[in-house]
């Protein structure tokens, strides 16, 4: 998927660049497919802001996934969508009683191929099977962590796993993060890589497209007053005042690991994404 970029006839222009999408062939959603999503501009339910720099953005409809991809015959694929609630593209589905449901669009799927979910099913990209009956070395992406949930990892434009080993009755998946993770060899997962590669290579150009996302401006801590941020205060451009940078709440920033130390998950993880 190549980016186009315009003659820059405004300022906006001459840095901005856009998606070709040349693999979209259906420009309007399943109606029986999509559900209303609120807007909650990061508020929790007692109208507290929680996430800062939320408001505003488009007019946006939630796409139903099918992400647990329960054993079925063949399935036609009639159309590659734009989806605005993820990075990915997604295709329609069409199995022969005429039922109808969304999956990632892996790459090189396109418009009448067939796809298949279960044991059975070949090596072919968009085809779901258990991770048991997939070859080691093979690219994967929708992974399953709990068996029949449904995928939760390698969900992203462009990114896959890999199928490492499998081993002691269970499968060693390497994350795109780089972490190599244990999976249960009943989880399913989906071959091939996620589409829409070239996604992260998109020039945004204006402010405009960022608060059409929804996200509103953010603003330095130093710029602030300090009753505001622990960065804020002094004469014209002082220091932070601080050892190291610190969070609006005054937590440290920048390297400071939240993720629980105890997490029942440890014992899962063979190698961290950031190990030497």
């Amino acid at each position: 998927m190549p980016t186009i970029k315009y003659k820059p006839t405004t300022p906006a222009r001459r840095n901005m660049t856009v998606p070709s999408f040349e693999e979209i062939t259906k420009s309007t959603p399943e109606r029986s497919l999509i559900v209303i999503k609120k807007k909650h501009a990061g508020r929790n339910s007692y109208g507290k802001i929680t996430v800062r720099h939320r408001g505003g953005g488009n007019k946006i409809k939630y796409r139903i996934i099918d992400f647990k991809r329960a054993d079925t015959t063949a399935n036609k694929v009639i159309g590659i969508e734009y989806d605005p609630n993820r990075s990915a593209y997604i295709a329609l589905l069409q199995n022969e009683n005429g039922d109808k449901s969304y999956i990632i669009a892996p790459v090189g799927l396109t418009d009448g191929m067939t796809v298949y979910s279960g044991p059975d099913a070949d090596i072919k990209p968009g085809n779901t099977l258990p991770i048991a009956n997939i070859p080691t070395g093979t690219f994967i992406h929708n992974i399953e962590i709990y068996p029949g949930k449904g995928a939760q990892l390698a969900r992203s434009a462009g990114v896959f796993a890999q199928l490492v080993a499998k081993e002691n009755g269970v499968a060693q998946v390497r994350l795109p993060s780089g972490e190599v993770r244990i999976i249960r060899l009943d989880c399913k997962a989906t071959i091939g890589q996620v589409g829409n590669i070239e996604h992260d290579t998109v020039k945004v150009g204006k402010a405009g497209k960022t608060r059409h996302k929804g996200i509103r401006p953010t603003v330095r801590g130093s710029v602030m007053n300090p009753c505001d941020h622990p960065h804020g205060g002094g004469e014209g451009r002082s220091p932070i005042g601080h050892p190291g940078p610190l969070t609006p709440w005054g937590k440290p920033a920048l390297g400071y690991k939240t993720r629980n130390k105890k997490a029942r998950t440890d014992k899962y993880i063979v190698k961290r994404r950031n190990a030497k």
